[in-house]
């Protein structure tokens, strides 16, 4: 190696002061410092980005670094590397000679060799006695030695600044998936809350992320999202949504089974406590109640009776059709308790009838429900006028009396068939003969009427005979 305590490049290259800053600092590694060759390369390649490197340059310095015969790299031996172009190019993947030649001034603007030029500017070495290298020219691996804290530093950031990023987009992915499926539980089983504004806010926050995105960018989208998640709970506790969950096993309330009533709220017991699959709500039955009639119910609403395995004589079997009907029409348990538990069972029943009723004119049972169980809690909904208007529109509908009578009589002789004729209508007519004038031409001779009396009553032809 030159004795100079710098050295400068060969040709019309100029010095620079990086250049002599990084020769000072490979000066300045102790001389019992040794490092992994490979450890090394492997934290220069995490932190490229940071070193400023590209991957085509660290594949010119993996084939520096192969030229090395040490597994370790120790800042007292020679770490001189003089490959010739041709070679290194072949352990380069067989880059072609220009982009070589870049590569390499790359690797060295970025301080992770130094070039020892000879005075003509070939790489060699030349040997002493016993084979061994005295000087050699080309590039000097020293700065991976002095360097390598800092390269581990830098891996160490690239990878937690990496794994921050994970954490980060994971965050953001659970934080849409619960804010989503919790405005969907509350859309579905229509509680009362801002779900529409809730729901534009999450739209604008569900924009794509590409992978290059900075960490800024995704700390303030995860806060957002923290934000917007903590207006939707707590929208849902205003509601008691998790407290009634919880309450539901524990909470039972047989014992009104047992106690003595009068009239309709005992009536409203018994039908409450035979029905094993209706909420523990049904027992519970504060609210306004409606005069309502079984009759005028099934009467009004005939197709709930499809979904009995029995005639419905009973308001026990009309509820268990009820509690099996919202089912079918989306009313979710909750949302079944409260309206039982507001309306009362039998009333709660004449409405799920009368939704099922018109359930063809109803885009959305759940809403509908939800709409008369809040005119409920104001006093301004009563199931009567409902089945009364169900009831006006059926009789709209059928066709009156006399037009029935007249389509049955039509389809009755359809159904009969052409009558056979009168058996007066096939006689002959009888035969009327004009009074008989004796004497008259074309008449009997008066004296053959005398020798017809002699011999005999005369028979006299004509009508009546």
């Amino acid at each position: 190696m030159s004795d100079a305590y710098f050295t400068t490049p060969f040709g019309r290259r100029s010095v620079t002061f990086g250049q002599l800053a990084r020769q000072t600092a490979a000066r300045a590694v102790a001389p019992e410092g040794q490092v992994q060759k490979w450890q090394v390369f492997r934290n220069i390649t995490e932190g490229k980005a940071r070193l400023g490197v590209s991957d085509r340059s660290l594949a010119v310095l993996n084939a520096l670094l192969s030229f090395h015969p040490e597994t370790l790299l120790s800042a007292g031996n020679e770490l001189v590397v003089f490959p010739s172009n041709r070679e290194l190019s072949l352990r380069a993947h067989g880059m072609a000679p220009a982009t070589l030649r870049r590569h390499l001034a790359a690797l060295v603007e970025a301080g992770l060799v130094i070039r020892r030029d000879s005075p003509n500017g070939k790489r060699y070495a030349r040997k002493g006695p016993g084979g061994v290298i005295e000087t050699a020219y080309g590039f000097d691996l020293t700065p991976l030695v002095s360097r390598a804290g800092e390269f581990e530093r830098v891996a160490d950031e690239v990878r937690a600044h990496r794994k921050a990023i994970m954490l980060l987009r994971e965050r953001i992915t659970l934080l849409r998936r619960d804010i989503r499926k919790l405005i969907q539980f509350a859309e579905q089983e229509a509680l009362p809350g801002p779900w529409t504004d809730l729901t534009a806010q999450l739209a604008s926050l569900s924009g794509h992320l590409p992978s290059t995105t900075p960490k800024t960018i995704l700390e303030t989208t995860v806060d957002a999202l923290q934000h917007l998640c903590t207006d939707v709970h707590k929208t849902l506790e205003k509601n008691i949504i998790f407290q009634k969950l919880s309450a539901d096993e524990s909470q039972s309330e047989r014992h009104l089974q047992n106690q003595p009533s009068e009239n309709r709220d005992s009536e409203d017991e018994r039908i409450a406590a035979t029905t094993s699959e209706t909420p523990p709500s049904l027992h519970r039955h504060e609210g306004r109640q409606d005069d309502v009639r079984l009759d005028d119910v099934l009467s009004a609403c005939p197709a709930i009776a499809d979904y009995s395995r029995t005639p419905i004589t009973s308001w026990n079997e009309l509820l268990k059709a009820a509690d099996l009907v919202r089912t079918f029409l989306g009313v979710g348990r909750e949302a079944w308790h409260d309206t039982c538990g507001l309306l009362g069972p039998r009333t709660a029943a004449a409405v799920i009838a009368a939704i099922l009723e018109r359930h063809q004119q109803i885009r959305s049972p759940r809403a509908y429900l939800h709409t008369l169980t809040a005119r409920a809690r104001s006093g301004t909904f009563s199931v009567g006028p409902m089945l009364l208007a169900l009831r006006r529109a059926k009789l709209a509908t059928e066709p009156s009396t006399t037009d029935a009578f007249a389509t049955r009589e039509e389809a009755a002789g359809k159904a009969i068939g052409p009558l056979r004729p009168h058996l007066s209508d096939t006689l002959p007519s009888p035969r009327l003969h004009p009074p008989i004038r004796l004497g008259q031409l074309g008449y009997p001779d008066p004296e053959n009427v005398k020798r017809y009396r002699r011999h005999g009553p005369l028979v006299r032809i004509g009508p009546g005979t």
